[in-house]
C-alpha cells in the first residue's frame, strides 16, 4: 500500500524537518529533476517503437556524435527545470555555454549541471544508460545571467548530486549531504519510491572495472595495480579479482553502490592535451559526492577529486572511485618511486628483484 511506502516527495519533506537548514526550493528543484528523469525513462523504454534510436547529423561541444536521445534528453532537462524559479542557470554536456533562463521566468538560487544521457553510445544495444546531475548554490548576480565562472566551483560545494539509471527498472539515486538513498520508479503510480536507505560501499573489494585496451597508455602505478589484481591468489594481493566493464559511468557507479568494487578511468598518455576522459562538473563531481557519502573514496589517482577547482565547463579529469582501501592503494602507488624505471609488479618497489639499500 502507498501508505506503507516513502515517495521521493515524502522523503524530501521529512529530510527538511530533520534538517531545517534545507531549503524548500532545493526540494522543488530535485522534484523537477526527477520529472525530467521520468520523461527520459519513458522515451528510453520505448526505444525503436518511439523512433528515438540512432545518431544525429550533429556533434556536441566535445566533437562527439550526438545520439537522437542525447538531444531529446537534454531538451527534457531544460524544459523541466528552467521555468520553476529555482535555478539561475544550467550547464549541460550537450551545450557549449550556460543555458540562460528565459526572461519570462524568474531566477532562483541554484545552478544545475547535468549529463542528460550518460552512456548513450550503448543505447542501440540496450545497455543501461542514465542521467547525472549536480546542484550548486548560485552566487549573487543581481538578476543577471550566470557566466561560466559561476559554475566553476569545486565538488565540495555541491548541495545535492545524483543520477537516474534506466535499466530493467528505473532508479533515482541521490544525496543531499545526509547519506545516499535509492528510489525505484513505480510505473503505475508514476512516483519514485524509497527502496534503499543509507547505501554503503564496503571498504575492500575483489572486483574492478577498467578499459584494458588502453593499457599501453596507462601510467606505471595503474599497470602495477591492475597486474596485481590479475595475478589473483598467487600474486602479491593473495586474492582473486573479477574484472567488469560497462562503458557507462552511471552503470559503473550503480554497480559499485550496489555490490562494491572500484572503477578506474585513469590519466593516460594517448592524448597529452587531455589528461582525463570524464567531465568534472557534471560527471565526476556528482558521482564522487555520492561515493564519499556512501563511505567510499573518489580520486584523480593522486588527490581527492572533490577538491579539484574547475577551469572550464567541460574540463576532463582522470577518475578513480569505489572501495576506500582500493582507491587509497592506487593513490599510494602513484606516490611510490619505481626502482630503475621498471613498472611491472615483479620488478617494482615491492618486487622480487628489489635491490637492497
Amino acid at each position: 500500500m502507498l501508505a506503507d511506502r516513502t515517495t521521493l516527495t515524502r522523503f524530501l519533506i521529512e529530510e527538511r524537518r530533520r534538517y531545517p537548514s534545507m531549503c524548500g526550493d532545493l526540494n522543488s528543484l530535485i522534484l523537477n529533476v526527477a520529472l525530467a528523469c521520468k520523461a527520459i525513462a519513458r522515451r528510453v523504454s520505448y526505444g525503436a517503437l518511439d523512433g528515438v534510436l540512432g545518431a544525429e547529423a550533429s556533434t556536441n561541444v566535445q566533437g562527439e556524435t550526438q545520439q537522437r536521445l542525447d538531444v531529446i534528453a537534454n531538451d527534457l532537462f531544460l524544459r523541466a527545470n528552467e521555468w520553476g524559479g529555482m535555478v539561475a542557470g544550467l550547464v549541460s554536456e550537450e551545450l557549449e555555454a550556460p543555458h540562460p533562463i528565459p526572461a519570462r521566468f524568474s531566477r532562483g538560487k541554484y545552478l544545475l549541471a547535468f549529463d542528460p544521457l550518460d552512456g548513450s553510445s550503448n543505447i542501440d544495444v540496450n545497455v543501461s544508460v542514465g542521467s547525472i546531475f549536480s546542484i550548486l548554490r548560485a552566487p549573487d548576480l543581481a538578476g543577471a545571467d550566470p557566466t561560466e565562472k559561476a559554475f566553476l566551483q569545486p565538488g565540495t560545494e555541491q548541495v545535492c548530486a545524483g543520477y537516474a539509471i534506466y535499466g530493467p527498472s528505473t532508479m533515482l539515486v541521490l544525496t543531499v549531504g545526509t547519506g545516499v538513498h535509492g528510489f525505484t520508479l513505480d510505473p503505475q503510480l508514476g512516483e519514485f519510491v524509497l527502496t534503499r536507505q543509507q547505501i554503503r560501499i564496503p571498504p575492500t573489494a575483489t572486483e574492478f572495472a577498467i578499459n584494458a585496451s588502453n593499457r599501453r597508455f596507462w601510467e606505471p602505478a595503474v599497470r602495477r595495480y591492475v597486474d596485481e589484481c590479475l595475478a589473483g591468489r598467487a600474486g602479491p594481493r593473495g586474492t582473486d579479482f573479477n574484472m567488469r566493464g560497462v562503458a557507462s559511468l552511471v552503470a559503473e557507479a550503480h554497480r559499485i553502490l550496489t555490490r562494491g568494487g572500484v572503477f578506474l578511468y585513469p590519466r593516460d598518455s594517448e592524448d597529452p592535451a587531455r589528461p582525463g576522459r570524464l567531465r568534472l562538473l557534471y560527471e565526476a563531481n556528482p558521482v564522487a559526492l555520492l561515493v564519499e557519502q556512501a563511505g567510499g573514496r573518489a580520486s584523480t589517482g593522486r588527490d581527492r577529486l572533490l577538491k579539484v577547482v574547475p577551469t572550464g565547463l567541460h574540463q576532463r579529469v582522470p577518475f578513480i572511485f569505489g572501495a576506500a582501501d582500493e582507491v587509497g592503494r592506487i593513490e599510494t602507488y602513484h606516490r611510490e618511486p619505481l626502482d630503475g624505471g621498471l613498472d611491472a609488479p615483479l620488478y617494482g618497489t615491492r618486487g622480487l628483484f628489489r635491490v637492497s639499500a
